[in-house]
């Protein structure tokens, strides 16, 4: 009885380690054995650690100069986020020490796992505004610690979401939210958080939500004004503002010739411009501390001193019900549906921020997305162990910190120690933090992320993206910030999708080199042929062969990298019909992914050699006679003279004549009639050589060339 290892899956393998050349089977657990060794190799080399651990790059380099110029950094981004943790927990709707929770735990962990040394993770204005979105509308909102505990678990949710799009590789639809949608969603948040502070700078106490009923509950309690707080509310937005462009100032840029004592007070400048947000917070409290008796401002109040109690989140709610009489629970299930989408809205915006600002400092390299999800991931889910809300990279920290000078990740570990020491010996001081200087500092920080200077480049570049640009914004505004990235990004793939459906197809006649040669049909799709497109060019391609029997048509598949089984099928229906009317149809240029999927449905499929390919190219059926075209580069290559051209313009026939110096510098005549239409092909049949005879019978000159070489 004979025996075929492939009966049972085995495949029979030559064992190099038995010199007896014996053969022995290899199993289906053998190969799984195999591979799990070769991914355990990969996954444990140190290659693949120095990627996913970037510490062990920089560290061993680390040097004192590197030391100095990462304190001095992360002093300044300290003193940055400290006012800014706690302003920005205040519009999250938790307590103040909870922003400050959030600031100090990123910064080590990112010092760990970031590849980009400028970034400093902690909490922000849009995902502080996102965390009061989503938190808001679950029960027990009234009650301050079951409201804190749902946000540290969002903060827990978040990252293992992340983490979850980092390991099943799903982290490219990001790519689906185009740069105008950021941008209106940028923009829209930052007025919404200006809009929100306006309230704790004139002094005002209200509840509300969205942009159009804060500014009609402002405008209803405006005459319960405190003037008090209006007046620090402004000056303290007057100095943030001096300060900032006392930055940009040339007599303190340095210079290379300047002196010690100039060096020196140019470098007191620059701290005290980019600490400014602490030096403005620091005088208002004092001011403050010495008016208490007066109690002149609304204060922040009491901030829970000390280092955060490390402990899991809290995976379920108890609170009293709306009567008062009992108690209500909450599973983990039901709160999760309380957070609804923001569980996949809070994640996405994190992931959106941080990949935006590694793009943009960078400094020309290439960045690594999947290990800055990590990093980020890895950043909320360990801080949610530290009762920290919902962290990214923030931009203006992040300047701060490439502009004092980093060398390495290690300048958050100062910025992190720096507000551990804050927590630890300073709440008691943190009480009298006026309320209008928080929101001074918001407001300040919030205005410069109104993107306004995208709207002319959006608009010289592609006008159709001023659509999804401005839907996002008012959306956004005027409804909710979730929805707009929302409609935004489904605008933007509608968008997507219709150049992919409507492709630039360009319909090219080729006359023969030699006298008494036919001419040949050039059909080429400009945006590859996937199923949005492949009936428009199965109609452009009939509409060419029926307006030139019985001339020879070639697809020409130059931007064609991949056809998907639908536009497989639409060019065998195509192929029939051609065949049915004793019609020639070939196709050129295809690589050999595309030739393989084309054969799946057409074997007998006619391959030809156009002008522009290469010799090198495998040889399929030629031509049969060698064509040349009217035009010629400098550098040899042809290119066809378009008759019939599918776009978005309108319809329009014109005549040219073209004169072409050939390669022994002998005049070529010529006359070229080009016809751009959008909605169908001019119905033309060919007559004597060098014409096409329209519908109308009118004759005009096709493309003459006449063979000189």
């Amino acid at each position: 009885m004979s025996y075929d290892a492939a009966d049972e899956g085995l495949v029979v393998v030559q064992d190099p380690g038995n010199s007896d050349g014996v053969r022995r089977r290899q199993g289906w657990k053998e190969k799984a054995t195999e591979q799990l060794q070769n991914m355990t190799q990969s996954y444990c080399s140190r290659a693949y650690l120095e990627k996913r651990l970037p510490i062990i790059n920089w560290l061993p380099k680390y040097t004192v100069e590197d030391l100095q110029a990462d304190t001095l950094a992360g002093i300044t981004v300290g003193l940055t986020v400290i006012p800014q943790g706690i302003a920005y927990a205040v519009v999250a709707g938790v307590e103040p020490n909870y922003g400050l929770y959030s600031s100090f735990i990123g910064c080590f962990v990112y010092a760990l796992f970031g590849s980009c040394k400028d970034i400093t993770i902690g909490p922000t204005a849009i995902m502080a505004i996102m965390t009061h979105e989503y938190t808001q509308g679950l029960p027990c909102k009234d009650d301050t610690v079951a409201l804190c505990n749902m946000t540290v678990l969002l903060t827990f949710l978040t990252g293992s979401i992340i983490l979850l799009a980092n390991v099943f590789r799903i982290g490219f639809l990001i790519t689906f939210i185009g740069r105008p949608v950021i941008s209106g969603f940028t923009s829209a948040a930052a007025i919404t958080i200006a809009t929100s502070q306006v309230k704790g700078m004139l002094g005002l106490s209200f509840e509300s939500e969205g942009f159009v009923n804060t500014w009609e509950y402002i405008f209803t309690h405006l005459h319960e004004t405190r003037w008090q707080d209006l007046v620090l509310a402004t000056s303290c937005v007057v100095a943030l503002l001096f300060m900032k462009w006392m930055r940009n100032m040339k007599a303190v840029l340095p210079q290379v010739s300047d002196k010690l004592g100039t060096r020196v007070w140019k470098k007191a400048l620059f701290i005290s411009s980019t600490g400014r947000n602490a030096i403005v917070v620091v005088l208002s409290t004092m001011i403050a501390y010495f008016l208490r008796e007066l109690a002149p401002f609304e204060i922040t109040g009491d901030i829970t001193p000390g280092f955060p109690t490390l402990s899991l989140p809290e995976f379920s709610l108890s609170c009293n019900s709306s009567d008062g009489n009992s108690t209500e629970y909450y599973n983990f299930l039901e709160i999760a549906g309380f957070f609804s989408s923001g569980l996949a809205i809070v994640p996405l915006i994190a992931i959106l921020e941080n990949i935006a600002i590694a793009s943009a400092f960078a400094h020309g390299k290439a960045i690594d997305a999947t290990q800055e999800m990590l990093a980020l991931g890895l950043c909320n889910l360990i801080g949610s162990f530290f009762q920290s809300i919902p962290t990214t990279g923030s931009f203006s920290r992040t300047a701060v910190n490439s502009s004092s000078g980093v060398r390495t990740q290690a300048g958050g570990i100062t910025t992190g120690l720096l507000v551990i020491l804050a927590l630890l010996f300073l709440t008691p001081a943190f009480k009298y933090i006026p309320k209008p200087a928080l929101s001074a500092v918001i407001v300040c920080a919030v205005i410069f992320m109104i993107e306004y200077h995208d709207i002319l480049p959006i608009w010289r570049a592609y006008k159709w993206d001023q659509i999804p640009l401005w839907v996002t914004f008012l959306v956004c505004l005027f409804w909710a910030l979730e929805w707009g990235i929302l409609v935004g990004t489904g605008i933007n793939i509608c968008l997507l999708l219709y150049m992919q459906a409507t492709p630039i197809i360009t319909v090219s006649l080729l006359q023969g080199a030699e006298e008494g040669s036919e001419a040949v049909v050039v059909v080429q799709p400009a945006l590859g042929l996937m199923f949005p497109s492949s009936e428009l060019v199965k109609k452009k391609t009939a509409d060419a062969g029926v307006s030139h029997m019985p001339l020879l048509v070639v697809l020409d598949c130059s931007h064609v990298t991949i056809v998907d089984y639908t536009s497989v099928k639409a060019i065998q229906n195509l192929v029939d019909d051609f065949s049915s009317r004793k019609q020639r149809v070939a196709f050129a240029c295809m690589n050999s992914r595309v030739k393989i999927s084309l054969q799946s449905l057409i074997p007998n499929l006619e391959e030809v050699y156009l002008p522009q390919q290469s010799s090198s190219s495998p040889s399929p059926v030629p031509l049969a006679a060698p064509l040349i075209l009217n035009s010629s580069d400098t550098s040899g290559n042809s290119s066809p003279t378009p008759l019939i051209r599918s776009d978005q313009g309108s319809s329009s026939v014109k005549e040219t004549n073209n004169t072409n110096e050939d390669r022994n510098n002998t005049d070529t005549a010529a006359k070229t009639v080009e016809t751009e239409t959008k909605t169908a092909a001019t119905t033309a049949t060919p007559t004597a050589a060098g014409t096409v005879t329209t519908a109308t019978g009118e004759v005009t000159t096709s493309t003459a060339v006449l063979n000189t070489g």
